[in-house]
This record gives C-alpha cells, structure tokens and sequence, in this order.
C-alpha cells in the first residue's frame, strides 16, 4: 500500500471536484478511476469534460493521473467511491453501479486500506450491500480495512458553496477509522467535518437533508397551483413572508425539481422504508406533486393560447433550457426534458436550445430560438435568459410567455401587450 495515495472511482459533478480539491494538498498522490474514456483522455489533458467554471480553471492547477482501468486502484491507501446512485424506471433505487464499483475494490482490496463512499444511499447499504461484497476478498471490514461514509455535499454552479467550504459527516464501521477518515478529510477540505455515530447515520443525513427540500418544494408548488386559481401572486408572498426572523424558509415554485439528488433521493427512503414495513405517504405525495409540475407548466400555456383561440398543435413553441438548474449542463432528471416531451406529444412544433447543451439544442442561439417562436417556455434560468427583456420580445413578435423559472420581469411583458403566466406568479 502507498501511503497517501488517493483513488477516486467516478469522475463526474461529485468525484472530479473533490479529486482536485485533494490534489490540491500536494502530499496525496491522486488518481482518478472512471469507465467513460473520453472522460479520463480530457481530465489527463487539463480539460474539464463538462461546464463547470471552477472546474475548468481549477484542473489546470493539480496533477490528476486518470484512467479506466481497473488496476489504478492498487496500493492505493484511500478509495473514495462517487459512482450515481440512480433510480430505476420504476423510483426504486438502482444500487448497481455502486455494486460493480464495490467489487472492483474488492479485487485489489489491502489491509489497512480505507474505503470511503461519497455516492449518496440509503441507511443500510453500506453494512448490508457493500460490506458482504468488500469481504469476498477474505479481509474482515473495521478490523482489516476502514469502510466509511462520507455523503457528498456539492452544489452544481454555485459560486458560494463548494466541495471545499461545505461542513461534511462522517460515519464508518469502527470509531477509530472514523477518526482516522475524518483527519484524512481534515487535511484537504476548510469546512467542518463532523464525525457521527454510524455508518447509518452518516447515510441518513444526505438522504434526509434533500428529502426536507423536496418536500418544501412541492409545498409551494402545491401553492401556486391553488393561488393560480385565486389570483393571487405566490412568489410575493413568499418574499413577504420572507420578513418573519424565524421559523420560516423560503422555497420558490418552478416547472419542476431536477438534479441527482432531490427527485431522487427520496425515493431511496421511501423504499428503505417499505422494506421494514412503513409507508412514507407524505414522501410520496411529495414527489407526485414536483413530479406534476412539467405537465402543469404545459397546461399553463394550453389555457392561455385556448384564450386567443389557439392550439399547442403545429404551434411554434421555443423551450429555453434543458438543463436543470442554471449556470450547469447536467441534464439529469431535468424537468425540461419532461416538458419537451409533453409538447411533442402534443404535437407542438417545438425547437429548443440551452447555451451550456449546444449539442442536444435544436437551434445554435437565443436569437435563433427567438426568431423561430411564437410562444416560449422558460425551464431552466440561466443568466442568458435571464436577460431577455419586453423589448426583445416585443421584437420577435412573442405572444406568449410561460414563465417557468419566474425569473423574466412580468410586469414589463404585460405592459408590452405580451402575455405571461409564472408558476404561481
């Protein structure tokens, strides 16, 4: 085993950053695992293998030696697992990549190594999934290896809060490996790293924590559902219920929840859940409600385009955004992508087009998507869009604006004749 040699397996929004986080420390020795090879061929050339701003000027900065094979994790002393915890098509959780992960360390496992698992899971996976499949290589997990959890703490685009200034949990199979992984933490990261009781604990936090949002989320979605119908404009009321000091935490409603975390995370309680015979009805009800939001958003623009005597049907519609949030290309569980394929199902002509997904966009700019439409959709609020004015729509002779993030300034659009609807808004 080398000591402060450091494996990363899965380089994407999780594992790339905090790999060069760790290679900032210049001691660790860091090498990164992953099975997609033109991932591993751009990071070994210093190129961020998607659009990430502070990833794309930090790997210039740190020395990361990547591949897809397997053999990258011998002698390694800390194997730190960021593979997607995914959910099936059914919203059970998909635990096979952390499986196959789980198994190729165990092929070069070594007395003394620490495992770490970062990929975000239920309570119980690590002692009941992970553990059986570590100690296939015949060592015994808290006595001959560290096995510890770790959950991932990073936020896509946000210049604020990142994989080195975010407090961090951790919990493993024995107190003196956590303490020993908790240092490890320590040494390269400036946030708090707090170190829990449990394995179960650590992997209950993460779950909890984006389970607390979406449920929020879909209390205020649930809201401007309902004060759609009584006219009355939800995001100012949030914002003066905002003034309270305590006891209350703004959430805003949109055309729906995306990510690999919020519309996914829950789940994977839901089903923990069940398996020892408890419903999380709410969790549930939760997730119908966000899940909803993409039809609703397309409802929004039936009702109004019924009210000029229109149809979606043949109707131009532009959708600006695919990605989920702003500011990132993660395409995942993006509600976008939902609302695309409603449209066409409806037989909408629709054209799309996001700054940050040129390859998946129908159209090479905003002017492009502007020019085409005669009614949009705003799904994803990236600053470029954030900047479109009445002006311009007025320009382009838009009729309709479906203001899905309501981030577009709604009293200058109707002043211009044009009309729009947010979500609540």
């Amino acid at each position: 085993m080398q000591k402060n040699k450091v494996t990363v397996i899965g380089l994407g929004y999780v594992g790339l950053p905090l790999a060069i986080a760790i290679a900032k420390n210049k001691k660790y020795k860091v090498y990164g695992l992953d099975t997609d090879r033109k991932k591993v061929e751009l990071i070994n050339q210093k190129k961020a293998p998607f659009k990430e701003e502070s990833i794309r000027e930090n790997i210039k900065k740190v020395k990361i030696k990547c591949s897809d094979n397997q053999e990258t994790i011998e002698d390694s002393e800390y194997i730190i697992v960021c593979v997607p915890t995914p959910v099936k098509d059914n919203k059970t959780p998909n635990l096979n990549p952390i499986k196959s992960a789980s198994r190729t360390v165990a092929k070069y496992l070594e007395k003394g190594q620490k495992v770490i698992i970062e990929s975000t899971i239920n309570p119980g996976v690590c002692e009941e999934v992970i553990l059986p499949i570590l100690e296939k290589s015949g060592l015994k997990g808290g006595k001959d290896f560290t096995l510890s959890h770790c959950p991932e703490r990073i936020n896509p685009g946000d210049q604020k809060w990142n994989v080195s200034n975010i407090p961090r949990n951790i919990g493993s199979l024995s107190q003196k490996g956590n303490k020993i992984v908790a240092n490890f933490y320590r040494s390269f990261l400036k946030a708090e790293i707090n170190e829990v009781s449990s394995l179960k604990v650590a992997e209950a936090t993460k779950v909890i924590e984006n389970t607390f949002r979406d449920i929020n989320i879909a209390y205020v979605n649930e809201l401007a559902k309902s004060f759609d119908l009584m006219e009355i404009d939800l995001p100012e009321v949030i914002q003066a219920a905002s003034n309270k000091p305590f006891a209350f935490m703004p959430h805003f409603p949109s055309c729906g929840v995306g990510g690999h975390c919020i519309p996914v995370d829950p789940y994977y309680l839901i089903n923990k859940a069940k398996k020892v015979g408890f419903d999380h009805g709410f969790l549930r009800k939760a997730r119908e409600v966000n899940n909803s939001m993409p039809s609703y958003t397309v409802k929004l623009l039936e009702k109004e385009l019924k009210k000029i005597n229109k149809s979606l049907k043949n109707s131009k519609v532009g959708l600006f955004g695919l990605a989920y949030k702003a500011g990132v290309s993660d395409l995942r569980e993006s509600p976008a992508l939902e609302i695309e394929k409603i449209l066409k199902k409806k037989k909408a002509k629709v054209k799309s087009f996001d700054p940050f997904i040129p390859e998946k966009s129908d159209v090479k700019s905003l002017n492009k998507l502007l020019e085409y439409s005669d009614f949009i959709i705003i799904a994803t609020n990236h600053k470029q869009f954030q900047k479109i004015t009445s002006q311009t729509l007025q320009k382009n002779k838009i009729k309709i604006v479906i203001d899905g993030k309501n981030c577009l300034n709604k009293r200058a659009i109707q002043k211009a004749n044009i009309i729009y609807k947010g979500i609540g808004h």
